[in-house]
Parts: C-alpha cells; sequence; structure tokens
C-alpha cells in the first residue's frame, strides 16, 4: 500500500481514537437522591474488615427501623457473604450478561435479595485478566439506574469500595458526588493508613474542583490500643466513629458468618453507637498527610528511620561478567 492510500486509513483511525477518548466513562445517575436518603460510600484496604463493619452496621441500622440498601462494589463480591450466611449473592454483571445472552431484562429481584430487614445486592466485576474492575463499577450503575435506583425509598445506601484502587469506576461517589460522605476503615498499620489518607487526599482534591463529598469519620476495625490510626484521624482532621478492638470472639463469629450487629449480641451496644455516629457525622473536608507526615506516626525503628539509601553504580547493574564497552562518541580536536 502506498503512503497516499495509507493516510486516509491514519486519518480515520486518528479521528476514532479521539472520539473514544472523549466518550464520557463516567455515565452514572446524576439526579439529586431524595432528601431523606444518606448515600454514603465506605473505603479501604483490601482485607481490613469493611464487609464485616458494613454487614453488621446494616443489620443493626435495619433492627432501629431504618431501611437499609447495601451495595457491593469490589470485584471480588464479598460485602454480602456475612449477611447471607456466607452464600454467594448473584452478581448485577454476571446476572446481565446471562439476561443479555438470553434475550432478556434484567429485574431487581433478580439481583436484590433480603435478610434480616437489609436489602443487599453485589455489582461484581470481570474475570482476573478479561476487563477492568472499574468500567465494571461503572456499568454495574448504569444498570441501577435502569432498574429505577433513584425512584428507590431507603433511609441510608451503603456502598462498599476497595480503597487501593484509585482509578476509574472506584472513584466515582468522590468524583461525581454520588455520595454525600464518605467513611474509611483502617487500623493500627501503615498499610492501611496510607489507603485511608489516599481517600482523605482524592476527597480534598476534589472538593478543590468544586465537589461536595466529604469524610464523615473513620471506623478503626481490629483496634490494639496501639493508637496510630487515632493519632491519623486527628492529623487529618476526620472523628473516630467507632474503635472495634482486636477480640478473638468477633473473630471467630466473623469466621462463622455469624452477625453481631444486633441487640441480642454482646457487641450490639458497640454497633448501635456507630450506626448514630454514622447518621448523624456531618461529611468534612480532610487534611491528608505527606509521605513523611503518615509514616512520622509510627515508631521510626518500624518505619526505616536512619536507612541510608545507597545509589547504584553502572557496574552493579552490568554485573562481574560484563565489561564496558568502548564510546563511539567521535571526539574532534580544537581547532
Amino acid at each position: 500500500m502506498s503512503l497516499d492510500e495509507k493516510i486516509p486509513d491514519l486519518k480515520s483511525r486518528d479521528a476514532a481514537l479521539r472520539a473514544e477518548a472523549h466518550e464520557p466513562t463516567l455515565e452514572v445517575p446524576t439526579a439529586e437522591p431524595t432528601s431523606k436518603t444518606q448515600i454514603i460510600a465506605i473505603y479501604g484496604k483490601g482485607g481490613i474488615g469493611k464487609s464485616f463493619t458494613l454487614a453488621n452496621l446494616s443489620c443493626m441500622m435495619a433492627e432501629q427501623g431504618k431501611r437499609v440498601l447495601l451495595i457491593g462494589c469490589d470485584p471480588k463480591s464479598d460485602t454480602t457473604s456475612l449477611l447471607f450466611g456466607g452464600k454467594a449473592c448473584p452478581t448485577i454483571i454476571e446476572t446481565s450478561t446471562e439476561k443479555s445472552l438470553a434475550g432478556e431484562e434484567v429485574k431487581v429481584g433478580d439481583v436484590c435479595f433480603k435478610k434480616n430487614g437489609v436489602f443487599a445486592m453485589e455489582l461484581g466485576g470481570p474475570e482476573v485478566g478479561r476487563g477492568c474492575g472499574g468500567r465494571g463499577i461503572i456499568h454495574g450503575f448504569e444498570l441501577l439506574e435502569k432498574l429505577g435506583f433513584h425512584d428507590w425509598d431507603f433511609d441510608y445506601v451503603l456502598l462498599d469500595f476497595l480503597g487501593d484502587v484509585v482509578c476509574g469506576g472506584f472513584g466515582l461517589p468522590i468524583a461525581r458526588d454520588m455520595a454525600q460522605k464518605v467513611i474509611v476503615v483502617g487500623s493500627n498499620d501503615l498499610q492501611s493508613l496510607y489507603v485511608a489518607n489516599n481517600v482523605c487526599s482524592a476527597v480534598d482534591y476534589f472538593r478543590k474542583m468544586g465537589g461536595n463529598v466529604g469524610v464523615a469519620g473513620m471506623v478503626i476495625n481490629k483496634d490494639d490500643h496501639s493508637g496510630e490510626a487515632q493519632k491519623f484521624a486527628a492529623s487529618v482532621g476526620i472523628p473516630v466513629l467507632a474503635a472495634i478492638p482486636a477480640n478473638d470472639d468477633l473473630r471467630k463469629k466473623s469466621a462463622n458468618y455469624e452477625i453481631v450487629g444486633t441487640a441480642a449480641s454482646q457487641w450490639g451496644e458497640l454497633f448501635a453507637g456507630l450506626a448514630e455516629q454514622v447518621a448523624g457525622a456531618p461529611p468534612v473536608r480532610p487534611t491528608p498527610l505527606s509521605q513523611d507526615g503518615l509514616i512520622a506516626l509510627f515508631d521510626g525503628k518500624d518505619t526505616g528511620e536512619g536507612v541510608v539509601l545507597v545509589p547504584a553504580t553502572d557496574e552493579d547493574m552490568r554485573g562481574k561478567a560484563s565489561t564496558p564497552k568502548q564510546s563511539l562518541e567521535v571526539v574532534y580536536d580544537d581547532v
């Protein structure tokens, strides 16, 4: 093919790519929620206990007479596992695909299920290596809108988001004002507080851009009373809503899919207090920490204090079996 023949193809391809790049990638519901509905996004490091916290919080809220919708927005689809005794909940993404292949439409009853007065669903995500989890979240919310999301009558909609991932759909509640407020779940370890600080940074950034989402506070899970999480919350300017202790009874009950967010449990008072705090805590704009500020919350012996970074040399990189080659640079004598 000649150059002249290639040019039209290149131009059309370029135009197509530009058009695709300008397509809105965050097509989500933009209508205002009903005045009574609080939409709250919960973020935290994977494995920190968001699902445990949310399942018990939602049950306590329902027990207090509130209408609660719990939506899992983690590709692992494990937010509702505790609520349903370990049984996997059909996800919106999987169900949508199956229904589409069969020429059918998704109905609410296909993806939303009830337990202990709580309505719950999982957005789901693609299989490993077969798609973008963030795009899956976006697609899931598009389907929710088609199902009538903004016509639903709930006091609280709780969204469980993975805080480790900072791209695309995982930032929807903050970037597009989908939630009124955010809650971070963390513990007394650097990695979970690093994630919490990233979430605070995102909230601060979008507030500068005109956004309205704020951080209502922090839930400290597996609290061992070492104090780093409390210091973090104070440093960024957010309250501690609850401190759930590192307790063997809680660990066993969680492992056995047993709900403790009920007045019948010895832990009922703790989750009743958390429900009250979540309901009333105002969304505030946090002051995120620098990396050095975050590390300073911990004892220096645990964070590499005194370590000196030694630069690598060219000889280090070549290895002992390699010999430098003469430069091909031409050096001219001064005229």
